[in-house]
């Protein structure tokens, strides 16, 4: 398997405290935000905020990795797949795997016509 990009994705309990932390407390750059989240650059990778968590820190940390081929992953990676791979309505194509803890480890192939392979720079 080939991993192109990854990333560190928190599900804060109070969305704003936590952008307000890693944003002006870390002075974390926003490298994208989107309905529901945002992305900063976190040195040579990036941390995004989205989504909830319920209080517990169960399932507030997942991993997040970019992949080239996400059919050839999911063959690889068959006997550790929680969630089949499907296009999500932002327009990923999207599988879930665990790692032994449970972990939750989400691999994602970007399409070829999504927004985060386009320039959009003038």
């Amino acid at each position: 398997m080939e991993v192109l990009a990854g990333r560190v994705l928190l599900r804060p309990v109070d969305m704003e405290s936590s952008l307000a932390f890693y944003r002006d407390v870390l002075g974390l750059a926003i490298a994208r935000e989107f309905p529901g989240g945002t992305v900063f650059f976190l040195g040579g990778g990036y941390l995004e905020l989205s989504g909830q968590a319920d209080g517990s820190s169960n399932g507030a940390i997942r991993l997040w990795l970019q992949v080239r081929d996400l059919d050839a992953a999911h063959r690889e990676l068959a006997g550790h797949v929680v969630r089949e791979p499907r296009q999500e309505p932002w327009g990923l194509l999207e599988m879930w795997v665990a790692d032994p803890d449970g972990t939750p480890i989400v691999l994602v192939q970007i399409p070829a016509d999504h927004p985060l392979r386009r320039d959009t720079r003038s």
